[in-house]
């Protein structure tokens, strides 16, 4: 018997000639078919692909392929998320001009893709640091200042001083930037913010809409969504009589409160223990909880810590 060799090779370019000939995966846009949406984020062209990149891609593509074969109208659109420091950060160490570099990485991601198979309409390829396509992020961000929707204020962030910008707390991992494993640093910075406060009843009406999606995922979206009721108290400092608001989802439990509670990033805490002898304890113990980033601090079975300030508060329900 004749020993017989897969020469992937061939077979893989033979095909992927064949699907782009015949357009499989271009959407028609006034087609009669069910139509489905499957969009992956897009990748941020700061090198080359690597294995993660293909648990993204290679995923979405066989669900793309299998609701193609169930007969829907499949848009599986791609792009590049190609704006921002860290772009800018990769052309310095590289020794390029951030549009070169840029530029240069979408072409060997994009054979990248090919070469894995991964189907795309790329006629519908975007790239996000194109004037063609964020004149409409300028524009919907210019709708949402418009509409007291946009606002700027200095607030703490997670800071890379290796990567030069700011981290979500995602992207914090055991105290460490996870793209250079730098310790990260809390800073405080003067930024943008958007009034998703406004929409938050909205936004949790709206989960039960989504059908098929896993409850531990829509917990996680009440979660982030974060809306709780309760009621403002007033406690005042018993040295200068000066207001500290406190917000409490049990107000019903004032005449039993032990202590309050600041967070370390509570721009009064410096002034509480000014000159104090718990000035340095204090001051430590904030440098060392804001550094610890948000996600670690509030992951569920993180002991809570604390420090006492020194001061205290007169509860005027007692009083």
């Amino acid at each position: 018997m004749a020993k017989r060799e897969y020469n992937f090779t061939d077979i893989e370019g033979k095909w992927q000639g064949f699907w782009e000939g015949c357009g499989l995966f271009h959407t028609n846009e006034t087609g009669t078919k069910d139509k489905f949406y499957c969009l992956v984020m897009f990748p941020y062209p700061s090198g080359t692909l690597h294995v993660g990149h293909g648990r993204n891609y290679i995923i979405g593509d066989v669900v793309s392929r299998y609701k193609i074969m169930k007969g829907y109208n499949v848009l599986s659109p791609i792009g590049w998320d190609a704006f921002g420091l860290p772009a800018e950060n990769a052309a310095i160490k590289g020794g390029s001009h951030p549009a070169a570099w840029t530029k240069n990485n979408i072409k060997a991601m994009k054979r990248q893709l090919h070469r894995w198979g991964v189907g795309y309409d790329w006629d519908r390829e975007l790239t996000s640091c194109n004037p063609d396509y964020y004149k409409w992020t300028q524009w919907i961000f210019l709708k949402l200042y418009e509409n007291n929707l946009a606002y700027k204020k200095k607030a703490a962030v997670n800071w890379c001083p290796s990567c030069a910008t700011v981290l979500a707390n995602e992207q914090v991992v055991e105290g460490c930037c996870e793209r250079c494993d730098t310790p990260v640093r809390q800073r405080d910075l003067e930024q943008w913010f958007f009034r998703i406060s406004q929409y938050a009843q909205k936004l949790l009406d709206d989960i039960v809409l989504l059908d098929g999606w896993p409850e531990r995922v829509k917990t996680m979206q009440a979660n982030w969504i974060g809306r709780s009721e309760g009621a403002s108290i007033n406690f005042k400092l018993e040295d200068s009589g000066k207001i500290l608001p406190c917000f409490t989802t049990r107000p019903d439990t004032l005449y039993g409160v032990t202590f309050v509670s600041l967070a370390p990033e509570h721009p009064i805490i410096g002034e509480l223990v000014s000159g104090s002898p718990q000035e340095k304890a204090v001051m430590d113990f904030v440098e060392r909880a804001r550094n610890q980033g948000m996600v670690e601090r509030t992951a569920e079975g993180t002991e809570k810590e604390g420090i006492f300030t020194g001061k205290y508060v007169i509860n005027l329900v007692n009083n």
